[in-house]
């Protein structure tokens, strides 16, 4: 027996998969509002740890990173239908050649910041040169 078959059968799946069974439609928007509560529950708790005090304050970084990857897991599963099943490879691997990208021109976009703001004259002795 396949494991997606094995998966609708038992209702043994991952909250974003689409072959999970049920009803159709009403499953696949029970899964919609169940992503959106939990994406405006994080959202809402990241709001509230920024601006209590019951927090100690050098770690309000830390929570608010910990809702935001949290976020993203919820976003990945619920809305994008990341899971680890067979169908998602392809799916997978966009995703981390998007990821890899991002992170490519944002490390080369510091790269190359940092290297002109090494070679740079200071604007101060540029100034001075002009007159």
């Amino acid at each position: 027996m396949s494991d997606t078959k094995y998966a609708a059968e038992f209702g043994d799946a991952a909250p974003g998969e689409e072959s999970a069974g049920g009803s159709g439609i009403a499953k696949g928007v029970t899964g919609y509002l169940i992503g959106l509560a939990l994406a405006v529950a994080l959202t809402a708790a990241s709001f509230w740890s920024a601006s209590t005090h019951l927090i100690y304050g050098p770690a309000v970084p830390f929570a608010l990173a910990t809702f935001a990857i949290a976020q993203m897991g919820v976003h990945l599963v619920f809305f994008l239908h990341i899971t680890t099943g067979p169908d998602n490879t392809n799916n997978v691997l966009a995703l981390a050649f998007g990821v890899l990208i991002v992170f490519l021109v944002v490390a080369g976009s510091l790269w190359i910041m940092s290297h002109l703001n090494d070679t740079m004259m200071p604007m101060n002795e540029m100034m001075a040169r002009q007159r």
